[in-house]
């Protein structure tokens, strides 16, 4: 992805989470080319014993950095994972490419059919159900020591971008890798939110097609910022989820009758029930609004069509008894569930009559 060397200050400050196995196969992309990583390394302050001690780590700006100078002295985008280089700007391209479709699934598709001009090494493809979308890779060239590093990278690459778009978080229902968990398998869920499944046929992730409808939010003037320093997209995880007063009513609905908490919600959405307070209350929505949203629709339509008791109706929506689930409805609708039924019986038998 088109970038610039980044001045982030001190880079060995932060958290160090990425595995030193990502920055040995950025050294083996040198050994492949013929030239020395010293001033790569060095830049990163990244010291080179430390690249022959499996359990080390680096933090993120250190391994933008490494990246980054790996890029603009290799002349190669792809670090060295492909038979070809791919030259200074490539990821670049295929984000212009994508800038001016209509919606995610539009720029996606560009995406994968673009990327087929750089390489035929790997393929990517986009795949929609209509329920979940999956984003997957083919590999049809044996990648060697690169292979965890370059499927890793490019599903990084391409759901950071996809976020980056619609300005919003894109949850993962899951993803998987088509090789044995490595030693440093716990820094796989800060890179992919969601389940991870290693030694799976193939590289792919999984999510939500809704978030394929959205439109994308960003113009070219955004893009020329974001290419300035685009590799933090490649680790950073978006806050906002454009999507998560949908995706909370859709589980209410179906939950309501269990009594759904913050934390089993939370749970399902692979949030911490803290999380999913800030980032509804960021949507202008809080979780008890949405619940007595839910609620009241599931009680007028089971009040509507149905002949359950009004005990019954109760606990169906969450109440535990009848007397609190009565007062409720009366504040929703300024009646009591049984005054709303006898009603709504009157109005049908106007209507058949006439």
């Amino acid at each position: 992805m088109a970038t610039v060397i980044p001045s982030v200050g001190d880079p060995t400050r932060g958290p160090a989470a990425t595995p030193v196995a990502f920055i040995r196969a950025i050294v083996a992309a040198y050994r492949r080319y013929g030239i020395n990583p010293a001033n790569a390394l060095r830049e990163a302050q990244i010291p080179p014993a430390a690249l022959d001690a499996p359990a080390s780590r680096v933090t993120a700006a250190q391994m933008e950095i490494m990246s980054a100078v790996a890029m603009q002295e290799l002349d190669d985008e792809a670090l060295g994972w492909f038979s070809r280089r791919l030259p200074w700007g490539s990821y670049g391209m295929l984000c212009r490419a994508s800038i001016t479709a209509p919606d995610l699934g539009v720029a996606l598709k560009r995406w994968c059919r673009h990327h087929r001009l750089l390489t035929d090494d790997i393929l990517l493809q986009l795949d929609d159900d209509g329920a979940v979308a999956t984003l997957r890779i083919e590999v049809r060239r044996y990648l060697g020591e690169m292979h965890e590093f370059c499927l890793v990278t490019l599903l990084r690459y391409v759901l950071g971008y996809a976020c980056w778009a619609i300005d919003s978080r894109i949850p993962l229902l899951a993803a998987s890798f088509p090789f044995p968990a490595p030693p440093h398998r716990g820094v796989y869920p800060l890179l992919f939110q969601g389940p991870v499944h290693f030694d799976a046929e193939r590289a792919e992730i999984r999510f939500d097609a809704q978030y394929l409808h959205l439109p994308l939010r960003r113009d070219e003037t955004a893009l020329q910022q974001m290419l300035r320093r685009a590799l933090p997209l490649t680790v950073l995880q978006y806050r906002r989820d454009r999507l998560l007063v949908q995706r909370v009513r859709h589980l209410l609905r179906e939950r309501l009758d269990e009594g759904a908490t913050a934390e089993t919600l939370a749970e399902r959405l692979h949030l911490s029930p803290r999380t999913l307070h800030r980032q509804l209350d960021e949507e202008g929505a809080s979780l008890q609004q949405l619940k007595d949203e839910a609620r009241r629709e599931r009680a007028i339509e089971l009040l509507h069509r149905t002949s359950r008791p009004v005990k019954q109706i109760a606990q169906a929506v969450g109440f535990r008894n009848e007397k609190s689930f009565s007062r409720a409805f009366r504040q929703w609708t300024g009646e009591s569930p049984g005054a709303f039924r006898e009603r709504q019986i009157k109005v049908r038998g106007a209507h058949a009559e006439s």
